[in-house]
């Protein structure tokens, strides 16, 4: 079954994308100097509230995979993310892509794979996701691509922490058939954290 991408795909994704892009900023910035201690508050005066919301922020980087969470006002989300080792075709402009496993405790979603392929798809096209002789059928849908059956994320995400490499191909609504390739590595650890962030 196809799974609704309004509640469980094009929301998503949309969020999971607003994140990643400063969250991914992030990463090649040098870690800022520490700020001066705060002075101590007032005897008697009460600590300033905590806001609802924050983040992204990068928890830890395992290989090639980053662990981001956000503090949300429904709860922490969490999630590993990769981008594309490989490209192809090489010519073919196209923004980037994200490879996620989310996980958002408040919905009940766990270890839920995303794909941004950062290209308008051919939607409902089908594509691909292979690691090794594996191949699960994605779906299209915007700029973004989900497992056809999302009863089968498990079953890939043990795959995946077995292999070393995954490919996806997608359609673009041009018509152009794309391929990515991810790393695997460090995925399994991602995965680990993930679990202690957002159990």
């Amino acid at each position: 079954m196809i799974r609704s991408f309004l509640s469980r795909g094009a929301l998503a994704a949309g969020v999971l994308f607003a994140l990643a892009a400063p969250a991914l900023a992030q990463q090649s910035k040098p870690a800022p100097k520490p700020a001066a201690a705060p002075a101590k508050p007032a005897a008697g005066a009460k600590p300033a509230a905590a806001p609802t919301e924050q983040g992204p922020f990068l928890l830890a980087t395992f290989g090639d995979w980053g662990v981001y969470a956000s503090d949300t006002a429904n709860g922490r989300v969490c999630y590993a993310l990769s981008q594309p080792k490989e490209r192809l075709p090489k010519e073919l402009k196209r923004d980037p892509g994200f490879l996620f496993i989310s996980t958002r405790p408040a919905e009940g979603v766990r270890n839920e794979i995303s794909i941004i392929t950062g290209f308008p798809t051919k939607d409902n096209a089908p594509g691909d996701f292979a690691i090794g002789s594996t191949t699960y059928k994605l779906v299209q849908k915007g700029n973004s691509a989900w497992l056809g059956n999302p009863a089968q994320d498990p079953a890939a995400i043990e795959t995946m922490k077995k292999g070393s490499t995954l490919t996806t191909k997608t359609v673009s609504g041009k018509g152009n058939v794309t391929t990515d390739r991810y790393s695997l590595n460090g995925l399994g650890q991602a995965l680990d954290r993930i679990k202690k962030e957002c159990p």
